[in-house]
């Protein structure tokens, strides 16, 4: 265990004035600290905390106009521009069903939360940032050259928070250790997913079972889930950009998965990096943290549906694609198509 003295808030400020380039979550490993308590220490000097409420949030983001949704995990950086309309606002779930910025948001995740006003030359850049407990971000919104500066700036008075501290206590979130395989059999695996009917029915099924996802497309066999290599990700995005085949990119944490649904164009590799770089939205990957792809197939009423999912070291989901498509609509046969034919890893044994 890491027993190093935390720095104290002016040494976290030090340091960000002598790394101006590095990135807060960069630099916030670097220093032994959550990127919230890194923010946290620049309280009173570009930064106020508010409160982690989504549903004022979300009662008074549509207003500020066109911004920025950014929700990431360790390994995926997924960017929306576009305005937060169609909101649905609630204490466990809450929804923004805008046709450009897609989330489902779980507010019980989020623990505090920040304004920050940042200065880049003649600019000054504007941002909400949200934290889990752990002081993992769950997701930011970044204000953009059309939005409406008055709006925010009544949305911020509306979250301020009475507590304005330079420092801030974190709690590691314990890794959720999955049932023993064995306690569901393949066969029970795979009767139940035989019936499934709505690809919403999954989550019930794993909980029901005491599967995790990963534990669960290891053991239903070939017709349902299949090894993938873990390059089929950047194929299938090339192959989606040139054949303008419309797709839904999921990418999420938490506390927030916001979705993309729609074609991608500009798809570019930077080191480890594959980066969909498009007008309304960007996606960073790190496909070197894929350890594990597959190919799987659910039951509907309309036919089965078909995803890719992309796996970490830690087992969790880093990014899932689906075909667009709309509720009560056939896949596209183009996504079948296209997903079926990446290349496999041969002879993958049930775990």
């Amino acid at each position: 265990m890491d027993q190093r003295v935390k720095p104290a808030p002016h040494e976290i400020v030090r340091a960000r004035s002598e790394n101006p380039k590095m990135r807060e979550r960069d630099l916030a490993l670097q220093l032994g600290v959550s990127e919230a308590e890194l923010v946290a220490a620049h309280c009173g000097d570009g930064v106020l905390r508010i409160e982690p409420n989504v549903n004022v949030l979300l009662g008074g983001i549509e207003a500020v106009g066109e911004v920025m949704a950014l929700t990431r995990n360790d390994s995926a950086v997924h960017e929306k521009i576009g305005v937060y309309d169609k909101v649905v606002a609630g204490e466990h779930n809450a929804m923004v069903l805008g046709e450009q910025i897609d989330l489902r948001i779980f507010p019980k995740a989020w623990a505090c939360g920040f304004a920050v006003e940042k200065r880049d030359g003649d600019e000054v850049r504007r941002s909400l940032q949200f934290f889990d407990e752990a002081g993992d971000a769950v997701h930011k919104v970044h204000l953009r050259p059309a939005s409406d500066l008055d709006a925010y700036r009544e949305l911020v008075s509306k979250l301020v928070s009475a507590e304005q501290g330079r420092t801030l206590d974190t709690v590691a979130i314990e890794p959720e250790v999955e049932a023993d395989a064995s306690a569901a059999s393949a066969d029970d695996l795979r009767e139940r997913w035989s019936r499934l009917t709505d690809v919403h029915q999954f989550f019930g099924m794993l909980k029901t079972l005491k599967l995790g996802r990963q534990q669960a497309v290891r053991m239903v066999g070939p017709d349902y889930a299949w090894r993938l290599t873990p390059d089929s990700v950047t194929a299938m995005l090339n192959h989606a950009a040139q054949d303008a085949l419309p797709i839904m990119c999921f990418v999420g944490n938490r506390g927030c998965i916001q979705i993309h649904s729609g074609p991608v164009a500009n798809i570019k590799p930077m080191g480890p990096w594959i980066n969909v770089l498009d007008e309304t939205f960007h996606m960073h990957l790190r496909t070197d943290h894929i350890v594990e792809a597959w190919g799987v197939r659910k039951p509907t009423k309309e036919g089965h549906v078909t995803s890719i999912e992309a796996y970490g070291a830690d087992g969790k989901m880093i990014v899932q694609f689906f075909g667009q498509r709309k509720e009560g609509q056939d896949e596209r046969e183009g996504w079948r198509f296209l997903v079926e034919n990446l290349p496999r890893i041969p002879d993958v044994a049930a775990a």
